[in-house]
């Protein structure tokens, strides 16, 4: 299967059910890491893996577990990427060394896929989803692919720092863009779709954390690890809702 196939396909499976997406960070003492975005739609594989097999043809019947990068995907499309803005060439740069890990099993009842890539310093990242979005862009025939119209757009600007004292994730709503998709009709239609799934965000830390902002963050038993969970709805339609700040024990 090709590797825009097998990502659109994937992508389809995502949007047809609730799946729980994992956002994990890795920060080591020099500041380098690790950044990944976890994607469980399994339950959808439980309820109706014969049935997706059968629509989707042969290929997607067969168990998957494949590895490739946007680097080896933009390849294939680099005919439509050549087109796009340099603006916009400019954001996919930054994610051609994300690793792509599908499996997937109609027999085991299982879909995961994860997307990762080391980073030499938090303020390098960006948000993986809302850049996966734009992929429609490269669909030439202008349908919805491979992420749905605008699955992960939520309509803001993400950024990471990270100092040894104080780490923050930060979320800045562009308010034309959003006020734009609100009179969007399909709107509706994809919050309808999401309005079960959940985001969550695992931070692991090389230091204690002393306090967090968001009054509803979990912490490991070593409090090097913080995990906070929100609906996937306030991921798309309050991004800003995501926002905190982690200060550390000195």
């Amino acid at each position: 299967m090709k590797l825009y196939k097998l990502l659109s396909f994937s992508f389809l499976v995502a949007t047809l059910t609730s799946c729980t997406f994992t956002e994990n960070i890795y920060v080591n003492d020099n500041g380098t890491g690790k950044f990944s975005v976890d994607l469980d739609g399994s339950s959808l594989m439980a309820m109706a893996g014969d049935q997706i097999g059968s629509q989707m043809g042969a290929e997607a019947k067969k168990d998957i577990d494949s590895t490739f990068t946007f680097k080896q995907l933009f390849e294939e499309k680099k005919d439509s990427i050549a087109k796009l803005s340099p603006e916009m060439q400019k954001e996919f740069k930054k994610i051609e060394n994300f690793v792509v890990h599908t499996k997937m099993s109609s027999a085991k009842k299982e879909f995961l896929m994860t997307f990762s890539t080391d980073f030499k310093n938090v303020n390098e990242l960006q948000d993986i989803l809302q850049t996966l979005s734009t992929f429609q862009k490269l669909d030439k025939s202008g349908a919805a692919a491979p992420f749905g119209g605008d699955f992960g757009n939520n309509n803001s600007k993400l950024s990471y720092t990270y100092d040894g004292k104080k780490f923050t994730r930060k979320a800045i709503i562009d308010k034309q863009k959003l006020a734009e998709k609100v009179k969007d009709s399909t709107a509706d239609m994809s919050k309808m779709i999401f309005s079960s799934s959940t985001y969550i965000l695992k931070y692991h830390f090389p230091k204690k954390i002393k306090k967090v902002s968001n009054p509803d963050a979990l912490f490991s038993e070593d409090r090097k690890t913080i995990t906070i969970q929100y609906p996937f709805t306030d991921y798309m339609e309050n991004p800003d809702k995501l926002n905190f700040d982690v200060e550390f024990e000195k």
